[in-house]
């Protein structure tokens, strides 16, 4: 637990204004944002424009790559190492004190309950110690409004898919706090499935991808690997939905580690020759897999008029956008089907302060879900994002006509 002794050394002036009336010298209102939802360590400070006036982020991931994964108690023990460090960075570098934010947004939902319970109870007590607004932010809400931040023109409604190591969402995204939630994986999310494929690989023992996430060292691997080597069955071909699953692909890929090892005469934790090509067809599966859901969710949105008709967008976001292939592969679906393709800069994709102090300033501008200090709020692990229609996308069964996905390599993208 952190000691209101604790939030008293962050930066503060001699008085605490009213709650909510906070502003700059330039008269704009200022939201801190939070974020500790799993392995990453967030803060910034926004005005109400988007501009970002200061931020920091501590990153976990060379402690979990030594340890082969996430392990709750480690990932909520750096955090709380942590996170005072890096709001006070936040602040020092914005140059704002406490007394003068307008609010403080943290990520209450969904993710790592040890995770979210660091910034949580960080939070309840900063907003009781200095008498400010709190607004609960909803993960996957914030990644889906991240490029509102950058692209002015990104007006709803539009569509959203989400990917990240934890999650898979794709949704309608009609305002600040309204969703469709149209489908999500109903197992793994596609970057734990990569990252498990990477260890099982030992990729960490390349050479090239030693300080790398399991997904970044399958991109890079792949970019020099033949996919078509492997051909591994693409999920739920016969399900006409907008959900996912990768755990079977995961168990495809596996077993064919399982006999390229056998046949090389090696044993785990050696590195296979054909290292280049297995990762090569495991991106391009969940890629494939990714397309398809996202196409008949396109289909499902015309047919029901959900877009707008004058620039129907969707927005590609989460951790898992970073990745160029995928980006590639979506700026083909959405070429082919009159719609236009948004994602956030590769350092807004994961995960940061800046997009929950931003989700912050949208809520703050429309009044919505901005609770006084003394509230209690708690964390939950599972949140869904919007409303459930996704029994009407399947009643709907759409087939999908075909796209011809010719996707160079990732070199040729850039």
């Amino acid at each position: 637990m952190l000691s209101a002794r604790i939030l008293r050394r962050l930066p503060r002036l001699g008085r605490t204004h009213r709650c909510g009336g906070s502003r700059s010298a330039s008269g704009s209102r200022l939201v801190l944002g939070i974020e500790t939802s799993c392995d990453e360590t967030g803060a910034a400070v926004l005005d109400e424009t988007g501009v970002i006036l200061g931020e920091s982020l501590h990153s976990q991931k060379e402690v979990h790559l030594r340890t082969g994964g996430i392990i709750p108690t480690v990932a909520q023990q750096l955090h709380r190492e942590n996170i005072e460090r890096v709001v006070q960075e936040a602040l020092t570098q914005s140059g704002v004190e406490p007394s003068q934010l307008s609010a403080v947004a943290t990520t209450v939902k969904p993710g790592l309950a040890l995770s979210l319970s660091i910034g949580v109870d960080f939070s309840r007590r900063f907003v009781r110690l200095y008498h400010k607004p709190f607004i609960p932010i909803h993960h996957m809400e914030a990644h889906a409004l991240t490029v509102r931040m950058l692209q002015p023109a990104a007006a709803f409604p539009f569509l959203v898919l989400l990917v990240s190591g934890g999650h898979s969402i794709l949704a309608v995204a009609r305002g600040v706090n309204d969703f469709l939630h149209l489908g999500q994986t109903l197992d793994e999310a596609p970057g734990d499935m990569l990252d498990k494929v990477a260890r099982r690989l030992s990729l960490t023992a390349h050479p090239r991808c030693s300080t790398l996430s399991g997904g970044q060292a399958i991109e890079l691997l792949a970019e020099d690997g033949d996919r078509t080597r492997f051909p591994f069955r693409t999920p739920m071909g016969q399900t006409l939905d907008c959900c996912f699953s990768f755990a079977g692909l995961r168990t495809q890929v596996t077993k064919t580690i399982e006999k390229e090892e056998a046949e090389e005469g090696i044993k785990p934790g050696t590195l296979l020759s054909c290292v280049n090509d297995i990762a090569a067809a495991a991106q391009h599966t969940v890629t494939a897999h990714l397309a398809k859901r996202t196409h008949r969710a396109i289909l499902f949105c015309k047919a029901n008029s959900l877009l707008s008709s004058n620039e129907p967008t969707l927005v590609l976001s989460g951790g898992l956008a970073s990745n160029q292939y995928i980006r590639k592969t979506m700026s083909i679906v959405t070429e082919a089907t009159g719609l236009r393709l948004l994602c956030p800069p590769v350092k807004l994709c994961t995960d940061n302060g800046v997009m929950i102090a931003w989700n912050g300033v949208e809520r703050l501008r429309e009044g919505k879900g901005i609770l006084p200090p003394d509230v209690n709020v708690s964390y939950e692990a599972k949140a869904l994002l919007g409303v459930d229609i996704t029994a009407e996308v399947k009643a709907s069964a759409i087939q999908l006509p075909r796209i011809r996905m010719k996707i160079p390599n990732r070199q040729n993208l850039k």
